[in-house]
């Protein structure tokens, strides 16, 4: 009778270790079919989220930087409120001046005297013209009612009577003539005092002692000139874009370099109401009290003129945006907004000042979320990833 076989209990009952072994290497097959199974799913899944990642942009998010005030600063030249250049109406020397430049005047002071032999002389021989024209007109009226007597007795003809008569009218309207002449002289003469047109400051002096005076030429200096720097006029020319927000009576500030870190306030009295066809710009008169004569005619200013955040044509609010955060639709101007959902929305504004590198517009209100620099491919609706600047816009 043979052996029974190894691994078998007797009563023909083979113990199940090679089947064991089959299950075990199945269950570790599967095991690893379905790991790796596992993993490539999951790769693929990270793979399709993070494909579908780099197909959202990131963009950066700036905000409009609130009420957008217009601040517009112009050069200007402030001039005295009056300034009269101070010319001789004579000829002659000048005797002598007696105010020289940075001299406050009163009106009517006497300002120079000027030497005129000529106008003497002529005045003098004029008051002589005057009396022998006087003493012809005297004799004229003696000898007219002497006639009148003799032609009322019929003794002298009538004719003879009328031509006395008029020898009477043409002596007085020759005195008449010479007393004009003395007049004119007598004017002239007095023109040889310069006198201040009014109150003020000499702020030029052109003549000396000695020096002739030419009046009525076309070479003709002013002697003097004589400004009233109580209050000065402040001409500024404003851009058209600017036009229409000049307001009467509004304020502004300005700075002059001799006095640097202080602002001055002026007034708007008036404007031309009318713009330069060549500079394309309105002529704005400007008021400012000079009480305490600290600011000279003829000096440099700088103004500041501040306006309101709103469109004055639409009264809407102004906002500032960059420049970089344009779009140029079919449509007009518009930027791309991103909503509370991260998508996309093109809005369209209106441009009103432009600043350079920003912009005040309407059609967008403070707390939008607008994208800087965006992708000319944007459309509505296209989910995007913001990237908030580290200082954002108007900060």
């Amino acid at each position: 009778m043979p052996d029974p076989a190894p691994g078998t209990i007797q009563g023909d009952r083979p113990q199940p270790r090679l089947g064991r072994f089959v299950l075990i290497a199945g269950a570790v097959f599967a095991l690893v079919l379905v790991a790796g199974t596992l993993l490539r799913l999951h790769a693929r899944h990270l793979l399709h989220a993070s494909t579908q990642a780099a197909a959202i942009p990131t963009v950066s998010i700036v905000h409009p930087g609130g009420m957008a005030t217009d601040r517009l600063i112009l050069p200007g030249r402030l001039q005295a409120w009056y300034s009269a250049p101070v010319y001789a109406r004579t000829n002659g020397y000048l005797r002598r001046w007696y105010v020289d430049i940075g001299q406050k005047v009163q009106e009517g002071q006497l300002l120079a005297e000027i030497d005129t032999p000529d106008v003497d002389q002529q005045l003098a021989a004029a008051r002589a013209a005057l009396a022998t024209r006087t003493a012809q007109r005297d004799l004229a009226g003696i000898t007219t009612r002497r006639w009148d007597r003799l032609n009322a007795q019929n003794a002298v003809s009538q004719q003879e009577t009328d031509e006395r008569r008029g020898n009477f009218a043409a002596s007085e309207a020759m005195r008449h003539e010479a007393a004009a002449d003395v007049e004119r002289l007598q004017t002239l003469s007095g023109f040889k005092h310069i006198v201040a047109p009014f109150a003020g400051v000499v702020t030029s002096r052109a003549t000396d002692i000695g020096a002739l005076i030419a009046a009525g030429t076309a070479a003709a200096q002013p002697l003097f000139t004589v400004s009233d720097v109580v209050r000065l006029r402040l001409y500024v020319s404003v851009p058209q874009t600017y036009a229409a927000r000049m307001q009467d009576g509004m304020v502004v500030a300005f700075t002059v370099p001799d006095y640097p870190g202080r602002t001055f306030q002026a007034h708007l009295i008036h404007s031309s109401d009318a713009v330069d066809p060549q500079s394309g710009a309105m002529l704005v008169q400007l008021v400012y009290d000079n009480g305490e004569n600290l600011l000279k005619p003829g000096a440099y200013a700088q103004i500041a003129f501040t306006f309101p955040g709103t469109d004055p044509s639409r009264g809407t609010d102004l906002v500032r945006v960059p420049a970089s955060s344009l779009l140029f639709r079919r449509n007009g101007t518009t930027v791309a907004l991103m909503d509370s959902s991260h998508h996309v929305k093109i809005q369209p504004i209106t441009i009103i000042t432009d600043f350079g590198t920003e912009l005040a517009v309407t059609g967008l209100p403070p707390q939008s979320a607008v994208i800087d620099n965006p992708r000319d491919d944007l459309r509505d609706g296209d989910a995007v990833e913001p990237r908030e600047p580290e200082h954002p816009h108007g900060a």
